[in-house]
């Protein structure tokens, strides 16, 4: 049935694409380029299926015994996104009509192409270069110790790493508190429960509180909107999950508690050992990264100053601090995290794809996104949860954040609205996007990258975590989508 359910999503996801693919005109852009109706159109469905096929690979190709093994190579990664992107710079090189962008429509032929191809890197480069400094800097604070692993210090430990995430991306803050927690809890038998809800609360749900917190929220602040909105618009939302989610944690691992063995729980209490923090030094090189994304815009005026910003000067900034970080860490410190570049590699090579790929869908739905039928907060955030659910949430915030955009405006929509580079999105319907895609990247181990991530290192040291619909059957759908039914009746009905 769960399978059936994600084709089912996916179909249905496609089927909306080509409808309007296929039968809508694309009046406003034709009319825009002096075309009429009748000379072009929007983008056909066949130009939709990179963006789907590396999409569904990214979510089903680390499942399968046939591709898993070659899947793990980020090189056959790199090959597989550059092969879609080929497929799509194709088509726009062949289209007999040009790309409209930022109130410009290119020449036909190989102008577009490179048109595309230039916007994709300006999206990407600024997104893989705050991840990656995030991942890099992070990796090199290392929390280590063993103190006594009641339920009240494992909820601590949750509620700690649900606030961090925020501010170091949920990457960073698993990193940071899987192994303390890890060792916390060795010399316990029942804890597969503590790793679930840590999935669910630091390398998810922990993230909305700023852009830095979770991929699709960055992208949103690329694309203009505020670095303070989400702290403003989704602290309430994120308060009541974290909350909830918290009591119902420390109810279970209270019964789990009282199951456990007495010799072990008598070990527990002998075998302390103080946390030790070292190279807290990342700490103010993460506080850099913080300041420098919310203050360094590029194109606009650098705050209490007439000096405009040029492109990429907060990216070398960036890169500065990265540096910075690699320098001054004691040595063995990302030893003792596991560190390696192979995540942010992996993450680098399939965002190149995903980032020009996007594009023919966010085309399709810039122009003619109305016609979706999605109108009400509800169903963007329950459309946008789901499709993160089984697919990547970034782009699929994506996607979802240009349909937003090309909704008919309103008087509610002007008055109540957030500004962004796509136009004035009415605020419910932000809120709506940014909730389902943050949320719900936690329904399965592939909605979110930290999410494998943390299962692997859990499994590695002898936990024993559920399968991938396990994990949905007994944990995620069970906790989380009676908590979202609750969320959405409150905030969006």
């Amino acid at each position: 049935m769960s399978i059936l359910l994600i084709k089912l999503n996916f179909r249905l996801s496609c089927a909306a694409l080509a409808c309007a693919a296929l039968y809508t005109p694309a009046q406003a852009f034709c009319a825009e380029a002096g075309l009429t109706a009748a000379e072009t159109s929007l983008p056909g469905f066949f130009w939709t299926l990179p963006f789907a096929l590396l999409l569904l690979a990214i979510a089903f190709f680390p499942l399968s015994s046939l591709t898993k093994y070659w899947w793990e190579h980020n090189r056959n990664k790199l090959l597989c996104a550059l092969v879609l992107c080929a497929w799509v710079l194709i088509y726009y090189c062949a289209r007999g009509y040009g790309f409209s962008h930022d109130g410009h429509i290119t020449a036909p032929g190989l102008t577009t192409a490179l048109s595309v191809l230039k916007v994709s890197l300006l999206e990407y480069i600024p997104f893989i270069v705050l991840l990656s400094a995030l991942y890099i800097i992070a990796g090199g604070i290392s929390l280590r110790g063993d103190l006594s692993a009641r339920p009240l210090t494992n909820t601590v430990f949750l509620a700690l790493g649900a606030l961090l995430a925020s501010f170091i991306g949920t990457t960073g803050a698993s990193m940071l508190l899987i192994y303390p927690l890890l060792k916390t809890n060795s010399e316990r038998k029942f804890t597969t429960h503590t790793f679930c809800f840590f999935i669910m609360l630091v390398s998810n749900i922990g993230g909305c509180l700023t852009p830095l917190g979770d991929p699709p929220l960055f992208l949103g602040y690329l694309k203009g909107v505020p670095f303070s909105w989400t702290f403003t618009a989704l602290w309430p939302q994120w308060l009541a999950m974290t909350s909830a989610l918290l009591i119902f944690y420390y109810a279970l691992d209270s019964l789990a508690y009282r199951r456990e063995n007495p010799e072990d729980l008598a070990r527990d209490n002998v075998q302390i050992e103080p946390l030790t923090l070292r190279g807290s030094i990342n700490f103010a090189w993460l506080c850099g990264v913080i300041a420098a994304t919310a203050l360094i815009m590029p194109g606009r005026t650098f705050t209490g100053t007439s000096w405009v910003v040029p492109l990429f000067a907060r990216e070398i900034v960036l890169g500065v601090l990265t540096i910075g970080s690699l320098i001054t860490t004691p040595a063995g410190v990302r030893k003792e995290n596991s560190f390696s570049y192979g995540p942010i590699l992996e993450v680098a090579c399939l965002f190149l794809g995903i980032f020009v790929v996007m594009q023919v869908p966010v085309e399709i739905l810039r122009l003619s996104g109305a016609h979706l039928g999605l109108t009400q907060p509800l169903q963007f955030f329950w459309t946008t949860g789901l499709l993160s659910s089984f697919l990547d949430n970034a782009p699929t915030y994506v996607v979802f954040f240009e349909t937003a955009g090309s909704l008919p405006s309103s008087d509610a929509t002007m008055l109540h609205g957030v500004n962004t580079a796509t136009g004035t999105i009415s605020e419910p319907l932000l809120q709506a996007i940014s909730l389902g895609a943050v949320f719900m990247g936690a329904n399965t181990y592939i909605g979110n990258g930290p999410n494998f991530m943390v299962k692997s290192i859990v499994e590695a040291n002898g936990v024993k975590m559920p399968s991938f619909f396990g994990y949905m059957l007994r944990w995620s759908m069970p906790v989380l989508l009676p908590l979202f039914a609750v969320l959405s009746w409150v905030n969006f009905r």
